[in-house]
C-alpha cells in the first residue's frame, strides 16, 4: 500500500511513533520488582503474618546450603576447605562453616571463659570433694586414653568438663559426620557447608554477588568432575528474580516475533503489523500505570503475563481489520461488529474480577493488568484505529475459493458428537475430581525441583523440622530466656515421651540473667575450692599446683558481668543464636525450633496457656491462607460470572444465542479442567484464575460465531480472522508452558489448552444452525 494510490499510511506511522515514546517512557519511569515475596498473600492471622514476615525478611531468609558431591570424600573435603576458606575471606557472610572452624578462635575462647555461666552442670553439688574427686580421676584416665591431647589443652584447666559439656550440647541433634576434618552427609559422600549472608535473603543485587562469589570460589578450587548445589531461601529470591527475568525476556522478544509472522502471513502488510501495534503500546503503558498507581509496584510476573496478551489485546484490531471490506467506510465495519466486540470486552472484563479480589497479591496484579490492558486495547481500537485503517484503506486478503468455507462448515453437521468429550469430561470429573492444591509452595515462583533439594539438604544438615515453630514473646531479649526457660522442663518430657526429638533454643545458647547469676552463687570461694581441691587429688598423681588455673577460673567467674544478647557477637555464636532471638515490632521474639516432631498433637497440649507463647504450624497456616484465598476466588469468580452473564442477557437478548454462547463456553471449561484432573494436576488457584482467561477467550469466541452474518463472504471473513486470534493466542500463552518460572508455566499450560478447545466448541455450536432458506 502506497501514499500515491490515495491510501494515506502515514498517520499510523505518527500514531505508532507517539505509542512507542509512550511505552518507552512508561517502562523508564515504573520499575519492575521480581521479590518472590511480593506474590505471597498477606496474612490474616497473627501466625500468618508472622510466618510471611519472617519469610521475607527474617533472619532464616540469609541462610544458604551448600553441598558438594561427585567426587572422592578427600577431594570433597579439600574443596570444601578451599571454599570455605575463600568465602570466609570475602567479607560477604557472617558465618562460613564446614566444620573445620567449630568454635576455633574467638567463638572457642568466649565459652571457655564463659564456662561456668552458662554451662547447666554449674551447680553447687559439681565443687565437692567427692564430685571433683571422680572428675580427677576420670581426667587421669583420659590422659592415659587417646583423648590425652584434649585432655592435655583443656583437663587442668576445667576438671570438672563444663567447657566440652558445652562443646558437645553444641554439636548435639546434627545428623553431619566429620570426615578429613570437614562435614559430611550422613550415609553419602556430600560435603556440606553451612552459610549466612550479611545482607538480606531478599536483596537481589546482593545476593548476585553471593552467588558469583560461591560459584568462583568452586572453580577456583579445581573441583574437576564434583558438582556444587545450593539452596535456602537466598538462593531462591535470587534464582526466582533472574528465571522472572529470563522469561520476561523470552516473552517479549519470541511471543512479539512470533505475533508479528502470523500477522504478516495473514495479512501481508507492514501497516497493518503496525496499525495492531498501536492498541498492545498504549495497553501494556496503560495496565503498567494503573497497577503501579494501585499497588505501589509492578511485579515482572504481572509484566511477564501482560506480554502475553499480545494473543488477546491483539484479537480487537484483528477482528476489526479482518471484518473490513476494501474501501468501506468505518461505520460499516463498526456496525457489524461493534455489539458483538463491545460485549466479548465487557464480559471478559467483568469475568477478571474474581482475580483482582482474590486477595493473592500477585494474582491481584495479573487480573488488573489484564483488565486494563483488555478495555485499553478495546478503546484504542473502536475509537482511534476506525480513522487510521481508512485512511491506509487496510483490509485482508480476498478469501479465495468459497468452496472451502462450506466444506468446512460441513462439519457444523457433526456438532452432536461435541457431547461425546463433554459427557466424558463430566464423567472423569464425577469419578476424578480435581484435588484441591493448598500447598502455599505450589504459588511460589520456585520450581519442585530446587524446593526439593532444599529439603534435601535440610536433611542432610538435621535442621530443625519448619512446620512446627514455637513463638516466644517477651518485652526484652532477657525476658524471651526466662520464659523459653520455663519451657525447657516441659520440652525435656516431650523429649522423653518420644513426642519430639529435640529442640533448638536461645535459651540453651545463653541462659538468662536470674540463671546466669545463680549459677555463679553455687561457685565456691577461693579457700574452699582450694580445700576440696586438694582433698580431691590425694592419692592421684597430679601437681599440687597443677590445678592453678580452674582456681584462677573459678575465682574471676565468680565477678564477672553476665552474657547478654547484645555482646555474644563472635562469628559461630552470633550465627547461631541470631535467628533464634531477635527483635521485632517493638519487643523481641524467640523461636523454639523441635525436631522430629513425633506427635504435634503433644507438643500444641503442652505449649496451649504458656504465657507469651504461640504454636505456629506452618504447614497448616500456609494451607489455611492457600484456602481461604482459594474460597474468596471462587466466590468473586461466581459474582463475575453473574455479571458477565447478566451482561450477555442484556447484550444478547436472544435466548438461543445465549444459550449457544454459554453452551460453547462450558463446555470448553469442562473438559479443560477434566483434562487438568486426567494428568494429575492439583487444582490450585493459579489454575482457577486460568480458567477465568479461558472463559474470556470462549466468549469471545462464540460472540463473534453467534451473531447473525449476512452472508458467506461474512461468514468466511469471521472464521479466518477467528483461527488467526487463536493462533495468536496458542503462540503467546503456549510460550507460557515453556516459562521456568511456575505460576507462569501452569497459567500458559491451562490457557493454551483451553483456547483450542474454546475455538472448537465456539464453532460447533455457538454458531446458528444453516438452513436452506439462509444466505449463502
Amino acid at each position: 500500500m502506497s501514499a500515491g494510490s490515495g491510501r494515506r499510511p502515514w498517520p499510523i506511522a505518527v500514531m505508532l511513533a507517539l505509542s512507542g515514546l509512550i511505552a518507552i517512557l512508561v517502562f523508564r519511569a515504573v520499575p519492575l520488582r521480581t521479590d518472590m515475596a511480593d506474590f505471597l498473600p498477606q496474612g490474616r492471622t497473627e501466625a500468618a503474618r508472622f510466618m510471611l514476615d519472617e519469610l521475607h525478611g527474617g533472619a532464616a531468609s540469609s541462610l544458604i546450603l551448600v553441598g558438594i558431591e561427585n567426587a572422592p570424600a578427600a577431594t570433597l573435603a579439600r574443596i570444601s576447605s578451599a571454599v570455605t576458606g575463600t568465602l570466609q575471606g570475602s567479607g560477604l557472610f557472617s558465618l562460613a562453616s564446614n566444620g573445620t572452624q567449630a568454635l576455633d578462635g574467638p567463638d572457642q575462647a568466649l565459652l571457655f571463659r564463659n564456662r561456668y555461666l552458662l554451662s547447666p552442670a554449674a551447680v553447687p553439688g559439681a565443687f565437692t570433694a567427692p564430685a571433683l574427686n571422680a572428675d580427677l580421676s576420670a581426667l587421669l584416665d583420659q590422659m592415659q586414653s587417646s583423648a590425652e591431647p584434649l585432655a592435655q589443652a583443656y583437663g587442668l584447666a576445667d576438671p570438672t568438663g563444663a567447657f566440652l559439656g558445652l562443646v558437645r550440647a553444641w554439636g548435639s541433634g546434627t545428623r553431619l559426620r566429620t570426615e578429613n576434618g570437614v562435614w559430611f552427609a550422613a550415609g553419602r559422600d556430600r560435603a556440606m557447608i553451612l552459610l549466612r549472608t550479611r545482607a538480606g535473603g531478599m536483596d537481589i543485587a546482593a545476593q548476585t554477588e553471593v552467588d558469583r562469589t560461591i560459584r568462583t570460589a568452586f572453580a577456583a578450587a579445581s573441583p574437576g568432575q564434583a558438582r556444587l548445589l545450593a539452596s535456602g531461601p537466598a538462593v531462591f529470591a535470587r534464582a526466582a528474580a533472574h528465571s522472572i527475568r529470563g522469561d520476561i525476556e523470552m516473552l517479549s522478544i519470541v511471543s512479539t516475533v512470533l505475533v508479528a509472522l502470523v500477522l504478516v502471513w495473514r495479512f501481508r502488510s507492514p501497516w497493518v503489523l503496525a496499525t495492531i501495534a498501536i492498541p498492545v503500546l498504549l495497553s501494556l503503558s496503560a495496565a503498567m500505570l494503573v497497577v503501579q498507581a494501585v499497588f505501589g509496584f509492578v511485579h515482572g510476573v504481572a509484566f511477564g503475563f501482560g506480554m502475553t496478551m499480545l494473543g488477546v489485546t491483539l484479537d480487537y484490531p484483528v477482528l476489526l481489520i479482518g471484518h473490513r471490506d476494501r474501501g468501506e467506510a468505518a461505520t460499516g465495519t463498526l456496525r457489524r461488529i461493534g455489539p458483538t466486540l463491545r460485549l466479548a470486552v465487557l464480559t471478559a472484563a467483568l469475568g477478571l474480577t474474581g482475580m483482582i479480589f482474590s486477595g493473592f497479591p500477585g494474582l491481584a496484579q495479573l487480573g488488573l493488568f489484564s483488565a486494563v490492558g483488555i478495555v485499553t486495547a478495546a478503546a484504542v481500537t473502536l475509537w482511534l484505529l476506525p480513522r487510521l485503517i481508512v485512511a491506509a484503506d487496510l483490509a485482508p486478503l480476498p478469501p479465495g475459493d468459497p468452496g472451502r468455507l462450506l466444506r468446512v462448515e460441513a462439519l457444523r453437521r457433526g456438532r452432536a458428537w461435541a457431547i461425546v468429550p463433554v459427557a466424558g469430561a463430566v464423567a472423569l470429573l464425577v469419578l476424578r475430581p480435581p484435588h484441591g492444591e493448598t500447598d502455599l509452595a505450589a504459588m511460589s515462583p520456585v520450581p519442585k525441583a530446587d524446593r526439593m533439594l532444599d529439603a534435601e539438604l535440610r536433611a542432610d544438615l538435621g535442621a530443625p523440622d519448619a512446620g512446627q515453630v514455637v513463638i516466644v514473646r517477651a518485652p526484652t531479649a532477657d525476658a524471651v530466656l526466662v520464659r523459653e526457660e520455663t519451657l525447657i522442663p516441659v520440652l525435656d518430657r516431650l523429649q522423653a515421651k518420644g513426642a519430639i526429638g529435640g529442640t533448638e533454643l536461645a535459651a540453651r545458647i545463653i541462659p538468662s540473667l536470674a540463671t546466669q547469676r545463680r549459677r555463679q552463687q553455687a561457685l565456691p570461694d577461693s579457700a574452699s575450692l582450694r580445700a576440696r581441691l586438694t582433698e580431691a587429688q590425694a592419692g592421684l598423681p597430679f601437681q599440687p599446683d597443677a590445678f592453678a588455673p580452674f582456681l584462677a577460673d573459678i575465682e574471676r567467674s565468680r565477678s564477672m558481668q553476665p552474657m547478654m544478647q547484645a555482646s555474644l557477637d563472635t562469628p559461630m555464636l552470633a550465627a547461631r543464636l541470631q535467628p533464634l532471638l531477635f527483635a521485632r515490632d517493638g519487643g523481641w521474639v524467640g523461636l523454639v525450633l523441635p525436631t522430629g516432631v513425633a506427635d504435634p498433637a503433644a507438643l500444641a497440649g503442652a505449649m496451649h496457656g504458656q504465657e507469651g507463647v504461640m504454636l505456629l504450624d506452618m504447614h497448616r497456616e500456609a494451607s489455611a491462607l492457600v484456602l481461604a484465598d482459594t474460597r474468596r476466588a471462587w466466590h468473586w469468580l461466581a459474582y463475575g460470572g453473574m455479571l458477565a452473564f447478566a451482561a450477555l442477557a442484556f447484550g444478547l437478548r436472544d435466548l438461543r444465542r445465549l444459550a449457544r454462547v454459554l453452551g460453547a463456553v462450558s463446555a470448553a471449561l469442562l473438559v479443560t479442567l477434566a483434562a487438568l484432573s486426567a494428568s494429575g494436576v492439583g487444582l490450585s488457584l493459579i489454575h482457577i484464575v486460568s480458567l477465568q482467561f479461558v472463559a474470556g477467550i470462549g466468549l469471545d469466541y462464540a460472540l463473534f460465531f453467534a451473531r447473525p452474518q449476512l452472508d458467506r463472504a461474512e461468514r468466511a471473513r469471521t472464521l479466518r480472522t477467528l483461527v488467526t486470534c487463536n493462533t495468536m493466542t496458542l503462540l503467546t500463552f503456549g510460550l507460557l508452558a515453556f516459562c521456568r518460572t511456575p505460576i507462569l508455566h501452569d497459567i500458559g499450560f491451562t490457557v493454551a489448552i483451553g483456547a483450542i478447545l474454546a475455538m472448537g466448541f465456539s464453532f460447533l455450536l455457538a454458531a446458528p444452525p444453516r438452513t436452506r432458506s439462509d444466505p449463502a
